[in-house]
């Protein structure tokens, strides 16, 4: 058993307060829900949380940051766009004015804007760790690309460009870390899987576990701006996954096993348990 050498649990920590900005998504659900498994209290930031907190709206953010501790900062809709940068600095800097002694910003590989949204949380005046993340490997059974699975075809503008998905239960277990345990302050965790795959071989394991053809098919830009428009997304996603998947982050990297102790879960994992849920059932 691998033993974490950052595991020590800071007894002034414990049944703490914990702000989670996106307190219903993919990551900060599972951030929540580890939170109260060890005794603290989730607070969910959500817009219709008992204490509603919205990024775009300022005030409310000193009610949620009321008798907070620590939180996470999962920035909607990505901290690429524009404005973003801007927003999470004057929450970080609020947070510290409220005495919040610990931030963790969810960020993204290979993104300028997000590097200068962790350098802004560096300096507001807390204890501060950065998760800097690949993909998701849960966006293709809990986000935009589960109806493209659902529907057998992964049309996205992308070319030949490796990702090391990175699963969403490590990226929570790294951030709760993060948040009640001594030793990860200052600290940037680039989270990524254990190798790389394509789109086509995404597709490939998809089509393996589910028993039905899933295919890749490369689109334009401009094809894929329209195919976001008919399901409510901004447009400007096209271009971010343009960007980011020219190449830049075709590379492992050792977040997970610098955090936890031990190695990342593997694509493969992910998919047969998505499988198994019936989740990819039509």
């Amino acid at each position: 058993m691998n033993e974490n050498p950052k595991s020590t649990q800071n007894p002034t920590a414990a049944a703490r307060t914990v702000l989670v900005t996106g307190g219903t998504g993919k990551t900060g659900r599972r951030v929540a829900e580890r939170l109260t498994a060890l005794g603290h209290t989730a607070r969910i930031g959500s817009r219709t949380a008992p204490v509603p907190f919205d990024w775009a709206d300022d005030t409310t953010w000193d009610a949620a940051l009321d008798g907070v501790g620590a939180a996470y900062l999962a920035y909607y809709p990505d901290l690429a766009f524009p404005g973003a940068v801007e927003t999470v600095e004057a929450f970080a800097r609020r947070a510290a004015k409220a005495g919040v002694g610990r931030l963790v910003l969810l960020s993204g590989r290979g993104e300028e804007a997000a590097q200068a949204a962790e350098e802004a949380v560096a300096g507001a005046g807390t204890g501060w760790t950065v998760v800097r993340c690949a993909w998701f490997s849960q966006n293709f059974s809990e986000s935009f690309f589960l109806e493209p699975v659902l529907s057998g075809e992964l049309a996205l503008p992308t070319g030949v460009a490796a990702e090391p998905f990175v699963d969403a239960d490590d990226i929570a277990d790294v951030a709760v870390a993060a948040l009640t345990e001594d030793g990860h302050d200052g600290e940037v965790y680039e989270l990524t899987g254990p190798r790389l795959l394509t789109f086509a071989d995404v597709a490939a394991e998809q089509s393996a576990a589910t028993g039905r053809e899933i295919r890749f098919t490369p689109v334009t830009v401009e094809e894929y701006r329209a195919v976001l428009a008919t399901i409510g997304l901004p447009g400007e996603f096209a271009d971010l996954f343009t960007m980011i998947l020219d190449g830049r982050n075709a590379r492992l990297a050792d977040g997970v096993r610098r955090a936890l102790g031990r190695e990342p879960r593997d694509f493969a994992d992910y998919v047969r348990a998505a499988a198994a849920s019936g989740v990819w059932n039509v």
